[in-house]
């Protein structure tokens, strides 16, 4: 498919990008354990969506950059990915809905239900646009990336922040 053939460069990008941060994350889970005794749940709270939104742009990545990649394919392949990641960006609602509370403020909802869902979808709206109108398509595609990309940093930077602002050995108030 031609039309993937000019979007090789920007994979290329989202993958190495996701890649890198992703490796970063593992450095931060690392802090993260170390300095906060008891407070594991709150962690992989955290932490695991995060964790999530990278390894899903990069696996979207790669999979679009797989030479020859007829429309079909690639429009299964994007459709798959965002549907998976709107059943559990979805999970949150869930979550939300049945009186648990395991995010502390809207905010947190937010960002790691609203957002991601949202990305997910025009994700898989535009691997549905991808077999009729493939540049389009890919565009969607594109922005759903770099939403989620955009996300992932984001809550990265959130995480990181809490983890130095917190005393070695002491949980936040949350």
């Amino acid at each position: 498919m031609n039309e993937l053939e000019r979007w090789a460069n920007f994979y290329l990008l989202m993958s190495g990008s996701a890649a890198t941060l992703l490796g970063l994350m593992f450095v931060v889970i690392a802090f993260a354990v170390e300095r906060r005794s008891g407070d594991a749940a709150k962690i992989h709270i955290y932490l695991t969506p995060t964790v999530i939104y990278f390894a899903s742009v990069l696996c979207l990545a790669a999979l679009l950059s797989f030479p020859n990649h007829p429309r079909l394919t690639a429009s299964l392949c994007t459709c798959l990915g965002g549907f998976a990641g709107l059943v559990y960006s979805g999970s949150f609602f869930r979550i939300v809905r049945g009186g648990k509370r395991n995010y502390y403020e809207l905010q947190d909802w937010i960002v790691y239900a609203v957002v991601p869902f949202a990305a997910y979808g025009v994700q898989v709206f535009g691997g549905v646009l991808l077999f009729r109108a493939p540049q389009r398509g890919l565009t969607l595609v594109a922005a759903g990336m770099l939403s989620l990309l955009a996300l992932a940093v984001r809550n990265s930077w959130a995480i990181a922040v809490d983890v130095v602002s917190t005393p070695r050995g002491q949980q936040d108030s949350k």
